[in-house]
């Protein structure tokens, strides 16, 4: 088993930033997908952005480069940095892991280990 525990949301104003992190425990995470999806009020969970290793990543075309994955091997976390933040990125978070099946291109039914999620909201 594989759990995910996300810390680090909360609310924060439109342009501002926020970091979201990601304890993972229960087994290693060579051969995973590590990420982050999302859910806005009404709508369907997204993929926001994952990566397979330290230097391969695949995001929603939604972030244009306003935010970054990273992870801490030595700690078992994993880092959502979200900058220039909008009141449509008002959303609760999860933190996922997938195993790798030769895209990084998934989707929700592809992910295999889900966090509760944590609630960012963007408003003034």
């Amino acid at each position: 088993q594989v759990q995910l525990v996300e810390s680090g949301g909360g609310l924060v104003q439109p342009g501002g930033s926020l970091r979201l992190s990601c304890a993972a425990s229960g087994r290693t995470f060579s051969t995973f997908i590590l990420g982050w999806f999302r859910q806005a009020p009404g709508k369907e969970r997204e993929c926001v952005t994952v990566m397979l290793t330290g230097s391969r990543r695949h995001s929603g075309d939604f972030v244009k480069g306003r935010f970054t994955i990273s992870r801490d091997n030595a700690n078992n976390t994993v880092y959502l940095q979200m900058k220039s933040l909008r009141p449509e990125d008002t959303a609760v978070y999860f933190c996922v892991a997938a195993r790798y099946r030769g895209t990084l291109v998934i989707g929700e039914r592809d992910v295999d280990y889900w966090g509760k999620g944590t609630l960012i909201t963007v408003s003034s």
